[in-house]
């Protein structure tokens, strides 16, 4: 009877943990739809609810890694309830860290409503970022359900975001480059498009988690890496150079 009590006492706190890192990552999900909803809007107190929300984000993964460390120290878990436990660990330090960037865009938010001329780079950070926010709820669903071809897809997706994030710093690039005068609002654009960028990084790593407690170990191919940021600096400086601008 004492193990039986015991086994279920075990099985809760799995569920249980389960439970937190699912609030957590809808919590995140949330924050950055909000974050993407207040993009090239001057809206203060909106972006004020956005950042407050990183709070609750940042309790939750301490509840997580509390729980988690009492699992280990008290059932000494084995194979998959192993697994299971280190992933949440590292899934909601992940998710911690999307949530911090989602905090950072809403207060550069501001900016991006006063970028005069750049209408078309600001529809395409939005376009990013939703990008981000579908892989992120995909992930969710994997994690949920231990679908490791669904945490592959989101894995796969991140390529795109990089391919955007390559597109929008030549564009911002270019801009400075041309007008001096913008070189102010897009350093802030690109602070913000690097930030989105690492979002999608953050979200493959939990993918990835998905993965080694789905199969037992990590993909074992290297995630498809587009990002060429930096490379393209020296590139468009060069280019510039060889028509005539200054060096």
């Amino acid at each position: 009877m004492e193990r039986e009590h015991a086994a279920q006492a075990f099985d809760l706190d799995l569920q249980r943990l389960e439970t937190l890192i699912i609030e957590m990552g809808g919590l995140v999900e949330s924050q950055l739809a909000a974050a993407i909803e207040v993009l090239g809007q001057h809206d203060p107190e909106h972006a004020k609810r956005i950042i407050a929300a990183d709070d609750r984000v940042d309790r939750l993964e301490f509840d997580i890694d509390e729980l988690a460390v009492k699992i280990l120290a008290l059932r000494q878990p084995i194979a998959v309830d192993l697994r299971k436990i280190l992933a949440s660990i590292k899934i909601a330090s992940n998710l911690e860290r999307i949530g911090d960037y989602a905090k950072n865009l809403a207060k550069r938010s501001n900016i991006l409503a006063e970028s005069d001329n750049l209408e078309s780079s600001v529809e395409s950070i939005a376009r990013m970022a939703r990008l981000v926010q579908e892989m992120i709820k995909n992930a969710l669903d994997a994690y949920l359900n231990r679908d490791s071809a669904l945490a592959e897809e989101v894995r796969q997706s991140d390529a795109e975001v990089d391919q955007i994030h390559n597109s929008l710093f030549r564009e911002l690039l270019t801009f400075m480059i041309e007008d001096p005068r913008k070189i102010t609002p897009c350093t802030h654009l690109l602070f913000i498009t690097k930030n989105i960028e690492r979002m999608g990084d953050h979200v493959t790593g939990i993918a990835e988690q998905v993965t080694y407690v789905a199969k037992g170990k990590l993909p074992e191919n290297d995630r498809p890496k587009e990002d060429k940021t930096s490379t393209l600096a020296i590139s468009l400086a060069y280019d510039n150079r060889k028509d005539g601008g200054d060096p």
